[in-house]
């Protein structure tokens, strides 16, 4: 059992790693939006950020292809080694990055490179750390041991925050805003370092030893997985039944409810960064619960149902969130400079004398425990969803080809599906006015997801993988188990 430990922490820390360095960039959207593009227009600064954060995300499933090549070809270790590296150099550069009121248009468009590098890098990452995770540990505790590194995306949110909360702490507001906001991009060399050491360490898949061993790998992985209708049927049936409808379900948990309470109920930025760490943590647990639970009910119940309750209580959610931030934003005022043609984009409230409505006044005082619940119950459906997803993506593929094919889907659904959202729920909200209209797209995609899984997803958590490969013996933990 020890050795199982030793590869999911292995395993798990250095994809939660390369969560905290992907999160940094969007958990300090309010502050650097200003540094890295024209000041002047707030509103215009905040879009191309957030579209230069999903830049990252829509580059991720190059890097699953490419990576995922890598993998089935040389080795899950080797992968997820370079994955690590490629991360902790890209997001150590952006705290070098000069800012464009010092080096002009250089600045975002480096930004944007180095972003197309840490897109590649999480590309390949995920896939690798599911598949090396999976090919260690025992068919009936699939489930259980592959949801420890789901719980990494949200923990990788959780430490960037609290990184730059801490940072926060002992400094001024103004040495923040002027320097402040760098170390927590250049502390990730620390943490690369360390979980670097680990992968290292680490030895070889079993399964994917064995492959090699007996000259069954693949040589064309992208051709295998995707030239043959069989195997490409069933990725796409993974994106659309599965992958999608649970990236837009986590991201809106995690990404939009942050957007939200700062940008459209106005709860001061520093209180809303706790409010949404608090609940990610609180619901940390319900992954394993629900990636144990998949183990004896099955993947599908599982994720069709975490899908459902997102397209059925998103918008009553966000609706009671408006609610308990104690600030009556009725709309959003979207205006066009006559001049440079920019949005600008304000929440509204009614004035109590007037009557009319006014710019809406930072939450003064927002009830913070029902904020935390109703962010906590939005993750625990993305937690029905997510927890299975990876023992369900590793068993509906073959070991020849399975880094390439479970990455694919993956990571098309969380970098372009997932990775759109923020763009497209501020756009919605600025063009159409009303405050909950970024909603229409994360329930959209979910319920799309919830119809085709519904339909054509098969239940895979009696896949034997071991058996797949005929080995002449499991490893010591599986035969105990």
């Amino acid at each position: 059992m020890n050795s199982i430990v030793r590869v999911v922490l292995g395993s798990a820390t250095g994809t939660m790693i390369e969560w905290y360095d992907f999160y940094i960039f969007g958990s300090l959207t309010s502050v650097l939006a200003v540094k890295f593009y024209p000041t002047g227009n707030e509103t215009f600064a905040l879009i191309a950020y957030l579209a230069t954060f999903a830049v990252g995300f829509l580059v991720r499933p190059f890097g699953a292809l490419f990576f995922g090549c890598v993998g089935d070809l040389l080795g899950r270790r080797i992968a997820f080694i370079a994955t690590l590296s490629i991360m902790g150099a890209s997001t150590a550069s952006i705290g070098l990055l000069p800012t464009y009121r010092t080096a002009g248009w250089f600045s975002p468009i480096a930004l944007i490179v180095i972003r197309l590098f840490q897109g590649l890098a999480l590309g390949g990452e995920y896939g690798g750390a599911a598949v090396y995770l999976a090919e260690h540990v025992p068919d009936r505790r699939r489930g259980f041991y592959t949801s420890f590194l789901q719980i990494t995306a949200g923990l990788g949110l959780v430490v960037s925050l609290g990184v730059i909360l801490g940072t926060q702490r002992f400094m001024t507001a103004a040495s923040f805003q002027q320097w402040g906001w760098r170390l927590p991009f250049l502390l990730s060399i620390v943490f690369v370092s360390i979980s670097l050491y680990i992968r290292i360490r680490m030895k070889e898949s079993p399964i994917f030893t064995h492959i090699k061993a007996s000259g069954t790998q693949s040589v064309t992985p992208i051709r295998d997985a995707f030239g043959k209708w069989e195997n490409l049927k069933q990725v796409l049936i993974s994106l659309f039944g599965a992958a999608a409808g649970q990236a837009v379900v986590s991201y809106t948990g995690m990404f939009f409810a942050l957007f939200y309470l700062q940008n459209i109920v106005r709860v001061n930025a520093h209180t809303s960064n706790i409010l949404v760490a608090v609940a990610l943590l609180a619901a940390v647990p319900f992954f394993t619960v629900f990636g144990a639970l998949s183990d004896r009910i099955g993947r599908k119940r599982i994720m069709m149902g975490g899908l459902l309750l997102a397209a059925i209580f998103t918008f009553p959610i966000y609706k009671a969130i408006q609610k308990a931030a104690g600030n009556d934003v009725i709309s959003v005022s979207s205006t066009k400079d006559k001049v440079t043609g920019d949005i600008h984009l304000t929440p509204l409230t009614r004035d109590a004398v007037s009557g009319d409505l006014v710019p809406a006044p930072e939450a003064a005082h927002p009830n913070q425990p029902a904020l935390v619940f109703l962010i906590w119950l939005q993750t625990v459906f993305s937690c029905m969803v997510y927890g299975p997803i990876a023992a369900y993506l590793v068993e509906a593929f073959p070991a020849r080809i399975r880094y390439t094919s479970v990455s694919l889907p993956y990571h098309i659904g969380n970098g372009v599906f997932g990775g759109l959202l923020p763009v497209i729920g501020v756009s919605l909200c600025a063009s159409t006015g009303n405050i909950y209209a970024g909603l229409i797209y994360p329930v959209s995609v979910a319920a799309l997801s919830f119809i085709v899984g519904g339909i054509f997803l098969k239940e895979s958590h009696g896949a034997l993988i071991w058996d797949e490969v005929h080995l002449t013996a499991l490893p010591s933990e599986a035969a105990s188990d």
